[in-house]
């Protein structure tokens, strides 16, 4: 490969093997997780429980002619369909958690199906799974959903007992205890910032739970979660957008030195920085194109909206003034331009000026409505250390440029070996930035490479010279790369 200007694109890579089946699994697992929903709130004869079932069974019958069998299990809170532990993703997590919760209330671990049911069938073993047994243990919830299934007849399905653990889960625990430390946080703010949008009184306990979550993860290891704010959903922006910013600005504040409380603070005002939006009308947040004067007068309220909707937060003797001072001052610049105006001088609190530098690299970083072709992460980091006129603290800055790297995570780069890779990790301590740690996408032919090794561009040869150097970044789109693949 001499050239990448003038190569065709190679084809999106795969991230594992058994990538098909992961997707069969998903389609029943998120069909089960429908029907579950549409029979719990509605009759039977009503044409979206009719519609689930026809999913679940298409779901159900494909599967079986493609591997033979057909059964949904729960361990703790993970899901497998037919040994496939379904990852735990933006599309998945609310039918994984779901389906976990459903299988725990009903006391079972799982059920195998035996043979291909019609809807009856289906109906009769989600309302078995669906009905309350207050009083009743564990193994004799599942002896009333069995007796029900004898009842009626239906011999299609083998009702099998919870399990409380499984030893292979250890193998990547701490990949999915990040995942699952990312997801709940995201339940959690979408939850506290829908209250707020129907004009329910929030609590604050969960997010405070959640940023607890984040801040314990950062401290063990503060890659992985780093890696997981590649995760983007379109239209989950605003959701992810407030993790992201809560996940980068502990990990900041931890390079700079806070202490866990202080990382405590930090993190639940990072959290809920943005939750002023949610008093925004949604016409002018999905705006596409530029927003008029009088509208973006609008969303420049969402600061003070975002301190009013904080005075409302339950759950707490004291109020989050550090999160209302931050919700206000997140678009100030150090010369106090940016918005809202202000009256008299001030300087920013250290909080407002992590989060305004976390926001507007994540914000820059992704994909949204009036913002089609996001910037790469090295332009933005290069950008916010060369450009002043941002108005950002110069000294942050460089502690943030020295967490993410000058190729920070996500970064898809060219290398001298005309190899392609992607930045899974910042160089490590005492190495210079520039070299940081990669995993190879493309051999020098283009060809992808399936190898999950970590590459470390400081290894050098026997005569002295480093292996592989980064020459440019790469458009992770035009190559067909989806970054999350390889670092959620």
């Amino acid at each position: 490969m001499t050239s990448t200007g003038s190569r065709t694109p190679p084809p999106r890579p795969m991230v594992q093997e058994s990538a098909v089946t992961q997707l069969e699994a998903r389609n029943v697992l998120q069909a089960f997780h429908r029907a579950l929903r549409a029979i719990r709130l509605y009759p039977r004869e009503n044409t979206m429980v009719k519609a689930a079932l026809v999913a679940l069974d298409g779901a159900v019958v494909s599967l079986i002619a493609s591997t033979g069998q057909c059964d949904i299990r729960s361990v703790g809170d993970y899901v497998f369909v037919c040994g496939i532990r379904l990852r735990i993703q933006l599309d998945t997590y609310a039918a994984i958690s779901h389906v976990a919760g459903r299988f725990r209330h009903a006391g079972i671990g799982g059920i195998l199906v035996l043979s291909a049911p019609d809807g009856a069938a289906w109906v009769t073993l989600i309302s078995a799974l669906l009905a309350p047994t207050p009083g009743l243990q564990s193994d004799e919830r599942r002896a009333h959903i069995t007796a029900q299934l004898e009842r009626e007849n239906v011999s299609d399905f083998k009702i099998e007992p919870a399990v409380d653990e499984l030893a292979d889960l250890e193998e990547g625990s701490s990949q999915e205890r990040t995942r699952q430390t990312f997801m709940q946080s995201l339940s959690a703010t979408r939850q506290l910032m829908t209250d707020v949008r129907m004009g329910r009184t929030p609590a604050l306990r969960q997010a405070k739970r959640a940023v607890q979550g984040i801040v314990d993860q950062i401290m063990i290891d503060d890659t992985s979660l780093i890696g997981m704010t590649t995760l983007r959903d379109f239209d989950e922006y605003t959701f992810v957008h407030s993790v992201n910013v809560c996940i980068l600005a502990v990990a900041l504040g931890r390079r700079i030195g806070l202490s866990k409380l202080q990382l405590l603070d930090l993190g639940l005002a990072a959290l809920l920085h943005d939750i002023g939006k949610s008093r925004i009308p949604i016409e002018i947040l999905n705006k596409r194109g530029q927003l008029s004067e009088d509208e973006f007068r609008v969303l420049q309220g969402h600061t003070w909206h975002g301190v009013l909707a904080l005075f409302a937060l339950s759950g707490s003797t004291a109020r989050a003034w550090r999160s209302m001072t931050v919700a206000y001052e997140h678009h100030l610049r150090l010369d106090r331009s940016g918005y809202p105006r202000t009256v008299r001088s001030r300087e920013l609190s250290l909080f407002s000026r992590i989060v305004s530098i976390v926001d507007g690299f994540d914000a820059a970083t992704s994909t949204r409505v009036y913002q089609p072709n996001p910037w790469s992460p090295a332009d933005v980091i290069r950008g916010m250390r060369d450009n002043p006129r941002l108005g950002l603290d110069p000294v942050l800055v460089r502690a943030f440029t020295g967490l993410m790297g000058i190729y920070p995570i996500g970064t898809v780069v060219l290398l001298d070996s005309h190899e392609i890779a992607l930045v899974v990790a910042a160089s490590r301590e005492g190495q210079p930035p520039s070299r940081p740690q990669i995993r190879l996408l493309f051999d020098e032919r283009g060809n992808p490479s399936y190898e999950a090794t970590v590459l470390d561009l400081t290894e050098k040869d026997s005569s002295g010279q480093h292996l592989r150097t980064i020459v440019r970044t790469e458009d992770a789109d035009r190559l067909g790369i989806q970054v999350s693949d390889y670092l959620t």
